[in-house]
């Protein structure tokens, strides 16, 4: 099992160690509901997620129902019947270990944001430019 959780604590879960599905969401319904320029899934079933601590469900759309933390607003859950039913989505940058499930492909790059496909031609820096921790 893997295990992760919201920003402030108050919710943890824990996943199966494989996904049925891994990818980088680019759509317009991610992207708002998390202030982030793509959200990773991870799709499990939703009997091997379990969660402790109280999520607050919403509805984001006619069929998707979105989880977060209400205390530090950390998106953590996703599912949708009529896709996938029986199954969640675990954002999986919020695992303790993000590492431990390879990233599989991307979906909904229709809706990408262009600048997001020239990343690897951007400069990078392993830490903010200019800090401290750069001297």
């Amino acid at each position: 099992m893997l295990t992760g959780g919201c920003h402030c604590g108050a919710i943890r879960y824990e996943t199966a160690d494989e996904a049925i599905h891994h990818a980088l969401c680019h759509c317009l319904d991610c992207r708002k509901a998390s202030g982030a320029p793509a959200v990773a899934w991870a799709l499990a079933p939703v009997e091997q997620v379990r969660v402790t601590g109280n999520p607050v469900w919403y509805a984001s759309s006619e069929h998707g129902r979105r989880a977060f933390c209400g205390r530090c607003g950390t998106g953590l859950f996703y599912t949708n019947d009529l896709i996938f039913p029986g199954q969640i989505d675990v954002q999986s940058a919020t695992l303790d270990d993000p590492d431990a499930l390879p990233l599989q492909g991307q979906i909904q790059t229709a809706e990408r944001i262009g600048w997001m496909k020239q990343l690897d031609h951007l400069p990078s820096f392993a830490r903010y430019p200019g800090g401290a921790a750069e001297v």
